[in-house]
């Protein structure tokens, strides 16, 4: 029964064919199937489409077109010309052109990225890293700050090729990679319960807003 009333009222007609295309998706259990493709295309094309006008009401137009023709900086010229330069792609004889943005971009990319990764991935983590005098004060603090001192200090030990693993450097190195496999562990658990969280949700879409059997 309640099924059938949500196609009275236009929400429940959303509610019918997110549940649908729900279905769509979860039918690749079975095998890819047309309705699997369908709905994965369906998908696909909705966020392109959909991240296409955020990008134009969001940057592109206020960055670029109100300034260019709004406020007269011609100077924002050449950036429009460097994104002009990557639907060059298309057009064979002009192909070599998407060398430039893209040069530009990687440049420019790199010279930004570098101090941030420095400052973020190695800076930060030997700050957090080195035990100080405040965390001296309670004992399980210093527990896991010396392990994660060890952590560390071994997994860098085991990336370090420039001097052949073996003897004591060989048992630091293996102690390491204890640690990175823990890492990684840890990782995918992390990928499977988002996985799951998205199988309850979709779980619960199905059960509650569609065909009302829980609230």
């Amino acid at each position: 029964m309640h099924v059938l009333q949500l196609l009275t009222s236009a929400q429940g007609i959303w509610i019918w064919i997110g549940a649908l295309l729900t279905l769509f998706i979860f039918s690749f259990l079975f095998g890819d199937n047309p309705l699997y493709k369908f709905a994965e295309h369906l998908y696909v094309g909705l966020s392109v489409g959909y991240m296409i006008a955020i990008y134009y009401w969001n940057f592109f137009k206020p960055d670029l077109i109100d300034p260019l023709f709004g406020q007269g900086r011609i100077i924002l010229i050449i950036p429009a010309l460097l994104g002009i330069c990557y639907f060059a792609v298309f057009i064979q004889k002009l192909a070599w052109t998407v060398r430039i943005p893209m040069g530009f971009v990687l440049g420019w990319g790199s010279g930004v990225a570098v101090p941030a990764i420095l400052q973020a991935n190695i800076i930060k983590q030997i700050q957090g890293s080195l035990i100080t005098t405040q965390m001296l004060a309670r004992w399980d603090t210093l527990v896991w700050n010396l392990i994660i001192l060890v952590g560390v200090i071994t997994t860098v030990v085991y990336f370090f090729f420039s001097r052949e693993q073996k003897g004591a450097f060989k048992t630091i190195s293996n102690i390491g990679i204890v640690y990175i496999m823990i890492g990684f562990g840890a990782s995918f658990g992390y990928t499977v319960m988002a996985r799951v969280s998205l199988l309850l949700g979709r779980l619960q879409f199905l059960l509650g807003d569609w065909l009302g059997l829980i609230r």
